[in-house]
């Protein structure tokens, strides 16, 4: 499992991950060890729970039912809105598409960015693509602000400048990195501000917010989200609008800010900077704050600053290639898995700082999914046919009330139910 390298990157007690234990089976099938994923980053923000809720290691084993964590990792796919599904899905133009030489992965979920795609490609993009290498398409999409890779192996994706430098990091990383006054070490009430968007960074949030934190999410104005993944990542969290650029909300923000215990950013490494979030500025601002930055690619090497998706790092790194279909076309894993694993892993980072600023400090903590996926390509492999029945996920669903109706979700697997359901974009005021 990833629980071990990524415990021992957490700091924490390297006997604690053998209390782990599983049952059943996650049905996420693939050649892949996507199981291990799943149960290993679960299994790490577990173990981080109970050290922070009780003060010391877990007095016996932490068992984790493997088919609940499975069908969380699959969340999306269950959502309710009053008794209908609701759950997000892609995009026409969010797809695999032939290249002249290969395969690429586009990604136009978000306006901003289908707009960035016919930008580059013109009215019929398909038809465009045909022509050109798929890194060509890659370059002129992303070039355009877009977001598209083509599909690689994961021998090229390893040879590349890119690969290398993320293959150079751990798992994740998590460190002191400044002086702060010491802290009750607490769960229930932890204040975290939320700047995270699409699924791996809310995911992460939204496990916090089932352990009682006070969890607020900030979104642009100018920068709308899917309605559907708010409905799936939102429970138990309160949700405002705010505009960074504007002098209002930045004072607003600076005032959030001095009242926070956590800050979790899942923006590109410096996309922030200019409104003094870059780590080095937020540990010098605000002494003891614990942060975590999420990204696609890590915070070094030639993509750090480019934009990316569970499906697009999937398509870069070798994994859609790994897990091709017999006809040849590229494929994928059977959940969302490097997302929803960063989420679980992005909760027990924050867990594990806390637990630490009981004796003073700043922790900041980094986490991509590419740091994921080079895990998983490195992880042993299975021999056999995938095989992943239908699940029945009944047993695991929630009903709770929300401003959009009854909203159906995946229970939270191995924590407390949220405490309120889902509420819209902009619902609450920007304040503790």
């Amino acid at each position: 499992m990833v629980l071990v390298p990524a415990w021992a990157a957490l700091g924490g007690d390297p006997a604690l991950p053998s209390l782990v234990r599983s049952t059943g089976d996650t049905g996420l099938g693939s050649v892949l060890a996507v199981g291990a994923l799943a149960l290993g980053a679960v299994g790490a923000q577990r173990l981080a729970a109970e050290e922070l809720r009780t003060g010391s290691a877990p007095d016996g084993p932490v068992v984790l039912d493997a088919r609940h964590v499975g069908i969380a990792f699959r969340s999306e796919r269950f959502l309710r809105v009053d008794g209908h599904p609701a759950g997000a899905g892609f995009a026409p133009l969010s797809r695999f598409t032939p290249a002249a030489d290969g395969w690429v992965r586009l990604h136009a979920n978000y306006p901003h960015h289908l707009r960035a795609l016919h930008d580059a490609l013109g009215a019929d993009p398909l038809a465009v693509i045909g022509t050109m290498s798929a890194t060509d398409v890659e370059d002129a999409v992303v070039a355009a602000g877009g977001v598209a890779a083509a599909v690689r192996t994961e021998q090229e994706w390893a040879a590349s400048d890119p690969g290398a430098a993320v293959r150079a990091l751990p798992v994740l990383r998590l460190a002191r990195v400044g002086d702060g006054r010491p802290r009750a070490p607490r769960l229930d009430g932890l204040r975290v501000l939320d700047l995270t968007r699409v699924i791996a960074g809310p995911v992460g949030t939204r496990t916090l917010a089932s352990y009682g934190a006070d969890v607020l999410r900030l979104d642009s104005p100018r920068l709308p989200e899917d309605p559907a993944a708010l409905l799936d990542t939102g429970p138990g969290k309160r949700h405002a609008r705010l505009d960074l650029a504007t002098s209002d909300g930045r004072e607003r923000f600076e005032d959030l800010l001095d009242g926070a215990d956590v800050l979790v950013q899942g923006y590109r490494p410096g996309a922030l900077d200019r409104f003094g979030l870059s780590s080095a500025a937020l540990a010098e601002r605000r002494p003891g704050l614990v942060v975590v930055t999420l990204s696609a690619w890590g915070t070094d090497g030639p993509w750090a600053g480019r934009r990316g998706f569970d499906s697009i790092v999937q398509a870069a790194t070798g994994i859609a290639d790994v897990t091709r279909a017999d006809d040849g076309t590229p494929g994928a894993l059977p959940a969302q898995a490097l997302d929803h694993a960063a989420g679980h892993l992005v909760a027990a980072a924050v867990m594990r700082a806390v637990t630490q600023t009981g004796g003073g400090g700043t922790w900041h903590a980094h986490l991509s999914l590419a740091q994921l996926a080079t895990w998983l390509l490195g992880a042993p492999r299975s021999t056999l046919p995938p095989t992943a029945p239908a699940p029945d996920a009944d047993p695991y669903l929630v009903d709770l009330d929300s401003p959009t109706g009854t909203v159906t979700l995946v229970a939270p697997p191995g924590s407390p139910v949220w405490r309120h359901g889902p509420v819209p974009s902009g619902y609450d005021e920007s304040t503790w």
